[in-house]
């Protein structure tokens, strides 16, 4: 089975797991609102690896007109396993994990420009790079500003006034090495 790691790295299973942070709890229905984008049966194969990889879990299920309907979340061992997980990565593991996430954003890009009517200005598509001198506790603070104010937006439902937007970021340190 691959990584967990690789299994965030997967932007639909990505946009899956940002439908269910702070704790929420949905349905698949619930979730396909979320990501409207993704066709049905797409959809339930990603939340079945999910489950298979210990990612989400199942936390209720409700008896609907003879059927079951799960309700998923986010699993308590996520956050831990991940860390750990992290921690016994090699250099070339954290390689590949950079590469995966960069491909996925590629992807992402990609298929914007291919759209038939495309406004860069319209849509709100940027990308910028800043190299800013702090301490470890200027970026600590910077980045939990800056969660604050992604945090508010995620709770955001799909309206025709919405378009999903994909915010990415990359934080690294200069090499010291000259």
């Amino acid at each position: 089975m691959q990584s967990k790691v690789n299994f965030l790295l997967h932007p639909i299973r990505m946009r899956i797991m940002q439908s269910l942070l702070g704790g929420k709890e949905h349905t698949a229905q619930e979730i396909s609102q979320k990501v409207s984008d993704v066709p049905q049966a797409t959809l339930y194969r990603h939340l079945n690896k999910l489950v298979e990889a210990e990612i989400l879990e199942v936390v209720k299920e409700n008896r609907v007109r003879g059927t079951v309907e799960k309700v998923y979340a986010l699993s308590d061992q996520l956050q831990s396993v991940t860390a750990e997980e992290i921690k016994k990565a090699s250099r070339q593991d954290h390689l590949n994990f950079f590469f995966s996430f960069l491909t996925n954003l590629l992807g992402d890009y990609e298929k914007y420009l291919q759209q038939e009517n495309i406004d860069l200005e319209k849509d709100g598509v940027s990308y910028r790079q800043a190299s800013l001198y702090l301490s470890n506790e200027e970026l600590t603070e910077l980045l939990t500003e800056m969660r604050k104010v992604v945090a508010k937006a995620l709770d955001n439902d799909p309206t025709p006034e919405r378009k999903l937007r994909t915010i990415s970021t990359i934080v690294l340190p200069q090499s010291t090495d000259k």
